[in-house]
C-alpha cells in the first residue's frame, strides 16, 4: 500500500480481517509523541508496501479506543490473519519499528494457531466487535 489510511469503526473490521500483516498507530493531533511517531510509522510504510499500515485518531475514533482499552498514546498494534501479536504504548525509532515488521514476518502462524487452539480460543478473538 505504500502509506498509512485513516482507520475508523466503519473499515475497521475489513481492514484487519483482510489477512496478511497490519499495524496500526493509534494517535491523537494534541500527542507530541504521536507527531514524531507519524513520520517513522509512514517511512517504513513506504518501506513495506507489501503491508497494511493504518492510522486510527483517538480522538475521532473513540469507540475502537475504548475496545482496545487505549490508555496511552501513540500505541501500536500489530495483527497477522487476523490475530493480535503485538500491542505496546509508545513512540518507536525507525530501527525498532522495522524490526518487529521482520519479527511479524517471522512469526510461524500455523504455531500461533495451534496455540490458540490449546487454549481454547479462535483465530479471530480479541478483535473489536466495532
Amino acid at each position: 500500500m505504500g502509506s498509512a489510511r485513516q482507520v475508523t469503526a466503519q473499515n475497521f473490521r475489513d481492514t484487519v480481517e483482510q489477512g496478511g500483516i497490519v499495524l496500526l498507530d493509534f494517535w491523537a493531533p494534541w500527542c507530541g509523541p504521536c507527531r514524531s511517531f507519524a513520520p517513522v510509522f509512514e517511512k517504513v510504510a513506504a518501506d513495506n508496501p507489501d503491508l497494511t499500515f493504518g492510522k486510527v485518531n483517538t480522538d475521532e475514533e473513540t469507540e475502537l479506543a475504548g475496545a482496545f482499552e487505549i490508555q496511552s498514546i501513540p500505541t501500536l498494534m500489530v495483527f497477522r490473519d487476523r490475530v493480535l501479536l503485538y500491542s505496546q504504548p509508545g513512540a518507536l525509532g525507525a530501527a525498532a519499528l522495522e524490526d518487529i515488521v521482520r519479527q511479524v514476518r517471522a512469526v510461524d502462524m500455523e504455531k500461533v494457531r495451534a496455540e490458540l487452539a490449546a487454549q481454547g480460543k479462535k483465530s479471530g478473538q480479541g478483535i473489536a466487535q466495532a
